[in-house]
């Protein structure tokens, strides 16, 4: 059903007053838009002052089944009944449906749940490196991972040292060595780069804050070709492309890829509890032993109900089938905008990056622009701007959002 988004015609008084406060007392590693989020169903939001907002955001495709799905919301409080919290000491009744059932959705046979997706990149870095050592039989402490230029995999102190995102990077060295960083989409270079020390090649089928950059057709299959060739290891970092955001389970699906790793995060929580990943086969997996990782909260009984039925959910086909059909709505309208305030698009699924022409003002001006008609979305690098709405969205809502959009960068 189609809810009309209030106007926000500035910030209003509670708003004010509560954002003003968060700023005083937080440390500003964000610059949030003013607004002051209180409830929140479905793909719609509404402040501490009643106004009503279209969240084509998604909290970075962690909320790819919207806010407060009524499944989802009835498996947490259940589990919150019974047992949140063991430890990796002791086993759940919940844990082994979790990992069995998101290794079949993967077709991988081990699962290493952690909790944030830099927390699941560590440990893909630290498994491909072990991997390396144990298996490959690379010289000690030379383990080399190839690398994208314009990645982003987090922002641990390892993974910002091979960003070259100046906001990442810069002021939080020395970094650790082992990485070679080659043009995103460049097989060749990828190729150029691999040594007889090369565990890994660590990427993402879509580069989400790059500002969902795709890669060359074809640069993906002929990735895993490659390091299947070369006996080094593919990891994919889905940890927003993946679990129906781009119309199939993974992005990767997209060119019939199964990588070695799957690197998985954000909508794996559903936007309830931090639950996030690595999935690959026993030969890979297999290389830890106990004592050599792990997580306190990792693989926890509520992460691992609220993950079991996102799997379960996924297992339908249902998601990526709406993806896909309101992706080709979400394309169309975009690809009308070029030439009219909009440069460039670049729409896979539901998700999609937009290039806004400078004459019409920042991606953060034209995201301010939209907070005021009732619209919620990120920029990103200085003049692009992010749309992930959640999957549940409705196409008319769609369709009234992209208007909004059409009428702040046609001016």
């Amino acid at each position: 059903m189609t809810t009309t988004a209030g106007t926000a015609t500035g910030t209003a008084p509670r708003s004010a007053e509560l954002f003003q406060r968060a700023e005083a007392r937080t440390a500003h590693n964000y610059k949030p838009l003013p607004v002051v989020v209180e409830h929140a169903e479905g793909a719609w939001m509404t402040d501490v002052d009643g106004t009503r907002y279209l969240d084509l955001l998604a909290g970075y495709s962690a909320l790819n089944f919207g806010h407060g799905h009524p499944g989802l919301l009835r498996v947490a409080h259940e589990q919150l009944d019974k047992l949140t919290l063991t430890s990796r000491a002791f086993v759940h009744d919940r844990f082994a449906d979790f990992c069995a059932a998101l290794g079949d959705l993967c077709g991988k046979e081990l699962v290493l749940p952690m909790n944030t997706g830099a927390e699941a990149v560590e440990t893909a870095i630290k498994v491909m490196r072990k991997w390396g050592y144990e298996v490959k039989g690379v010289t000690p402490g030379q383990a080399n991972i190839i690398v994208a230029s314009g990645n982003f995999h987090g922002r641990t102190t390892t993974i910002v040292g091979f960003s070259d995102d100046p906001d990442a990077r810069d002021g939080f060295g020395p970094f650790a060595p082992g990485f070679t960083m080659v043009p995103y989409g460049d097989l060749a270079a990828v190729e150029a780069a691999i040594d007889e020390n090369t565990v890994g090649v660590l990427m993402e089928p879509i580069q989400g804050e790059g500002g969902v950059v795709l890669p060359p057709d074809g640069f993906w299959k002929g990735l895993r070709e490659l390091t299947a060739r070369e006996n080094v290891l593919m990891a994919a970092d889905e940890i927003q492309a993946g679990l129906g955001r781009t119309g199939r389970t993974f992005a990767s699906d997209h060119e019939d890829v199964v990588p070695d790793l799957y690197v998985l995060g954000k909508a794996l929580g559903a936007g309830i509890v931090p639950v996030s990943a690595v999935v690959a086969d026993r030969d890979v997996l297999g290389v830890l032993r106990p004592g050599q990782h792990g997580s306190t909260f990792g693989g926890n009984a509520l992460a691992c109900a609220v993950g079991h039925e996102v799997v379960t959910m996924l297992a339908t086909g249902e998601f990526q089938a709406r993806a896909t059909e309101l992706g080709t709505l979400l394309r169309e309208r975009l690809e009308a905008l070029v030439g009219h305030g909009v440069l460039a698009v670049r729409v896979r699924g539901l998700w999609a990056g937009v290039d806004i022409d400078p004459a019409v003002g920042t991606g953060r001006e034209v995201c301010e622009a939209l907070m005021a008609r009732g619209v919620l979305a990120k920029d990103t690098h200085g003049s692009t701007i992010r749309l992930a709405p959640p999957l549940v969205i409705g196409a008319e809502d769609l369709a009234w959002g992209l208007d909004q959009l059409a009428e702040v960068v046609r001016g």
